[in-house]
């Protein structure tokens, strides 16, 4: 699925037209993208947690030479699933009302 296909079933499903679906899906995205860049996590009961996990610097080796390389410490995006995703997709049953 994309995010296209998410749209036209949220419009369907929520009586809305394409475009004010597309406005309320890129709302909620924008709300987790800030959430977890400002630190905070963004947790959705049943779906699952994203949040923001600190990387430490590290040695790593050039594939090309391999040489010796720094890759410094970087903050990266962490999705954790919940325990209704998980269940879905290990018991292959639609989670949802769709």
């Amino acid at each position: 699925m994309n995010k296209q296909e998410l749209i036209a079933i949220v419009a369907e499903e929520n009586e809305l037209s394409k475009a004010q679906a597309g406005r309320v899906v890129d709302s909620v995205f924008d709300a987790i993208v800030k959430a977890v860049a400002k630190g905070d996590g963004f947790q959705l009961i049943g779906f699952g947690t994203f949040k923001a996990v600190k990387r430490a610097a590290r040695e790593g080796r050039n594939p090309s030479n391999g040489e010796t390389i720094k890759i410094p410490a970087t903050t990266l995006p962490k999705f954790t699933a919940g325990a209704a995703f998980k269940a879905a997709v290990a018991s292959k049953k639609k989670c949802c009302k769709r």
